[in-house]
């Protein structure tokens, strides 16, 4: 920059009572690898720093950078760029900022060095709070920044999990600046590099007690994005609710975003699978340590009830374990697929909790909140058609059934969306964040039996693991469920107990041992 628009800046700075000037060489523009100065520009920050003395005196306190990367140089080139900070200094430097860093071990090594070369100023170091994997790694290796191995140990194996890497990324870097703060260095503040993202400063300040923790509400049931084009987006169908972010990936090219309404249910297209990678977190090797080597349906079925009862911390269709609010119905899920319905996400009827609720609480303050009762689930053919004998006895009840050939089956005589989450605020139009409709729910279908046909080729090939999962993905379907009624909580289970004694007492008199053989495979009491 110019020294006339250097001058036009700080002029404007002390009209309008700007007191603090952080002088910076700066970056090479974007595509420039390296840094040239323009024509009567300024060459070096120190000669910024004289510039702003010998014009403006004392009016402003002025900072410059400090990098304590900088100790990992070589002995001569690390005390030449500690010479040069301190030369800045001596033009009339107030403080120093210093770019973000994560081994307080460096940091601290860099304060006495400099201390020691007789830079007497106060030091304010710079903490970037980890927000995501992805985004920490792109910090960091655009900064050149030196990562712990302890950061990359405790982080890494939950890289895939926005918040539990925000979570304990909050706990390393407070714990970093405990140290620097109980340090005899002589710092006396924090700077935080928020990006725009203030929820982990947010979290990490109350980590350190430097701000009174509150507890804060959701605006939604679900995480909004801050990509620009998403913000004003208020409701999504609940068949992603443990897969965020392939629904994300999948809407990313949409013009606009349901806002207030989900519109015409023929007109959000969906991305093909092929463009965006579905496929199973897990690892082979932690997959199979998860899931063993099931060999009949009972073995699939445990595995289904056994996560719904927080015993196994993942299925294909779910990283993360089940929800809090899950809890709630964790016995009756766990019995539903001991049934043979092998669910993969759930919520149960909430007749108007209040929106600060701690376990079902969103959107603004002294408002109520709902729920229907929703199931969705793969089961085989018999079992269904027993099941829906009784789902059509309760007029609350409508449902959508497909197979991985995409014929689809429902009830419902409506072609528009069904909220089954919506929230009644003061001062505002009832907000329905979470729906069922056709056409997501085909969509969905597409990668939920793609996610179990991923799971059968963690196996080796015409394995019996591999022919059974393959074997429940080509002939089971897919079912979603919603009682409409909100105020009964159980109602909705009740079709499924019913369905459930009818098969098992068929089976038993099968063969009058409770085994039953489809498809070449040993179904053991109903599963």
């Amino acid at each position: 920059m110019p020294k006339e628009k250097v001058d036009i800046a700080l002029q404007d700075a002390k009209a309008h009572g700007c007191r603090n000037i952080l002088a910076l060489r700066g970056d090479p523009p974007m595509g420039q690898d390296n840094w040239e100065a323009v024509e009567g520009g300024f060459i070096h920050g120190i000669d910024l720093v004289r510039h702003i003395r010998k014009n403006y005196g004392d009016y402003f306190d002025i900072a410059v950078a400090g990098f304590p990367q900088h100790m990992t140089l070589p002995e001569a080139e690390r005390d030449q760029e500690i010479q040069w900070l301190k030369e800045k200094v001596d033009e009339g430097v107030n403080f120093i900022f210093t770019q973000m860093f994560y081994d307080v071990d460096m940091f601290i090594s860099w304060v006495r060095a400099i201390r020691a070369a007789g830079i007497t100023v106060p030091i304010v170091p710079g903490i970037n709070p980890i927000q995501t994997w992805n985004g920490f790694q792109k910090a960091t290796r655009l900064s050149q920044t030196t990562i712990p191995r302890s950061y990359l140990d405790i982080l890494e194996p939950v890289k895939n999990d926005d918040e539990k890497v925000r979570e304990l990324g909050v706990k390393l870097v407070a714990d970093m600046c405990r140290k620097i703060l109980d340090s005899d260095l002589g710092v006396k503040g924090l700077h935080f590099y928020t990006m725009n993202l203030e929820r982990g400063t947010k979290m990490l300040l109350e980590e350190l007690n430097l701000v009174p923790r509150i507890e804060t509400i959701k605006p939604l049931p679900w995480r909004q994005c801050l990509t620009p084009t998403r913000r004003q987006e208020t409701i999504r169908p609940i068949f992603w609710a443990n897969r965020t972010k392939s629904y994300i990936s999948r809407t990313e090219n949409w013009d606009e975003y349901p806002n207030g309404r989900f519109g015409d249910s023929r007109s959000p297209a969906y991305g093909e699978l092929d463009g965006y990678g579905v496929s199973i977190h897990q690892t082979r090797d932690s997959a199979l340590k998860l899931w063993g080597h099931p060999t009949t349906l009972s073995d699939i079925t445990t595995l289904f009830a056994n996560f719904c009862s927080g015993t196994l911390a993942a299925l294909p269709w779910s990283d993360q374990v089940p929800s809090n609010e899950t809890g709630i119905i964790a016995n009756q899920l766990a019995r539903m697929n001991k049934l043979g319905f092998l669910t993969i996400n759930s919520q149960p009827a909430v007749n108007g909790a209040r929106s600060d609720d701690k376990m079902f609480g969103w959107g603004p303050a002294n408002g109520y909140v709902y729920q229907k009762a929703y199931l969705e689930f793969f089961v085989s053919p018999d079992l269904l058609k027993l099941l829906l004998k009784h789902i059509e006895r309760d007029n609350n009840i409508t449902y959508y059934v497909i197979n991985k050939r995409g014929d689809l089956q429902t009830n419902t005589h409506s072609e528009g969306p069904n909220a089954v989450t919506w929230g009644v605020f003061p001062g505002k139009e009832i907000i329905q964040p979470t729906i069922v409709e056709a056409l997501s729910f085909m969509a969905w279908k597409d990668e939920a039996f793609e996610l179990g046909s991923q799971w059968a080729k963690l196996y080796d090939h015409d394995s019996p693991s591999q022919k059974l999962i393959e074997g429940i993905m080509d002939s089971y379907s897919l079912v979603n469920v919603v009682h409409n009624d909100f105020h009964s909580s159980d109602r909705i289970f009740e079709p499924f107990w019913k369905a459930g004694a009818e098969w098992e007492a068929s089976q038993t008199s099968v063969n009058g041992n409770g085994h039953a053989h489809v498809n070449g495979h040993t179904l053991v009491n109903g599963a």
